[in-house]
């Protein structure tokens, strides 16, 4: 029986430094992405993926609020939605085209995702994530008290709105994806998905919020009964003592072990904390399950043991 792997892409899964923000870049470094997924998807693995959206709904949030005064700005929430249409978008373009290519006739599609959060995260009362434009101290409090925004100095380089980064709870659209899963490669959860919260009516209402896409793509790993999530970065393995001369990778982590380094502060927050804090909660989830965290261009290799960090 295949293996079900859910694919968590970083943000070089999706730009090139070297090239600049446009979406025709994207595209470029897209393609090659999808060779990736493809080489994944030919050794057999059932696949769904789940991508960031960082800068994207930075600068379609940035776009929105310089035409302000032409066209009303659209909340977060809209903002993320609409990063998730057009990465998605170039993502089935790629990938379909490259599985049509090897005679391989497999549907992509991607599902704009909505993800329960609760109301009651602690998060809401420490807003911590940037997003959008660098602001001067006075644009940023005037801001504060127009709109409402949490806004903070962020590392001498100017003031930014910050929104809080809560927990996944539910997928909204998950039986949809368990309806295609067979058929079809999804892409899902983009950006860790639209966060929404469900009210006592059924009824769901997004909030300017960000949900870190590697805890949204393990909750989509154990809501799938998935046996791998893969977590997809720059670097070939985790390492603890990062940039450092007594720099150590690892190949295989427990989850004690994951757990100690992680109180000793060797995962960077942002980066490779989140990570592995997922990688962590997928393999606690059921003893055959196991979670890794290796680069785009040894994905293959990885999920063959040949590479990566695995933690089990």
């Amino acid at each position: 029986m295949a293996q079900k792997v859910v694919v968590a892409l970083g943000g070089n899964a999706l730009e090139d430094k070297g090239l600049p923000s446009t979406a025709e870049s994207q595209l470029i470094v897209v393609k090659k992405t999808s060779e990736k997924l493809a080489e994944i998807s030919a050794q057999g693995y059932e696949i769904a993926v789940v991508h960031g959206n960082g800068p994207q709904v930075g600068r379609i949030l940035l776009a929105s609020e310089t035409a302000k005064d032409v066209t009303p700005s659209m909340p977060f929430d809209v903002c993320g939605a609409m990063s998730q249409g057009y990465i998605g978008y170039h993502i089935q373009q790629a990938l379909r085209f490259i599985l049509n290519q090897q005679g391989r006739n497999i549907p992509v599609v991607s599902v704009v995702t909505q993800v329960v959060v609760d109301k009651n995260d602690k998060a809401f009362q420490n807003p911590t994530k940037p997003i959008g434009p660098f602001y001067s101290e006075e644009e940023a409090k005037r801001l504060q008290e127009e709109k409402g925004y949490t806004v903070k100095e962020d590392a001498g380089r100017g003031w930014r709105r910050v929104v809080p980064s809560p927990m996944p709870m539910k997928i909204v659209e998950l039986d949809t994806v368990k309806k295609l899963w067979d058929s079809t490669i999804v892409v899902t959860c983009g950006g860790g998905g639209i966060p929404v919260i469900e009210h006592e009516d059924g009824s769901l209402e997004g909030v300017a919020a960000v949900i870190d896409k590697d805890l949204a793509a393990e909750r989509l790993a154990e809501d799938m009964g998935a046996d791998v999530l893969l977590i997809l970065t720059e670097v070939e393995q985790v390492a603890i003592n990062y940039n450092k001369p007594d720099q150590k990778n690892l190949a295989e982590l427990t989850i004690e072990e994951a757990k100690k380094y992680i109180e000793e502060g060797h995962f960077a927050p942002g980066s490779m904390l989140p990570k592995v804090q997922a990688a962590v909660k997928f393999a606690e989830s059921k003893p055959e399950r196991k979670a890794i965290i290796t680069s785009l261009y040894k994905a293959v290799d990885a999920l063959e043991g040949k590479s990566g960090t695995v933690i089990k």
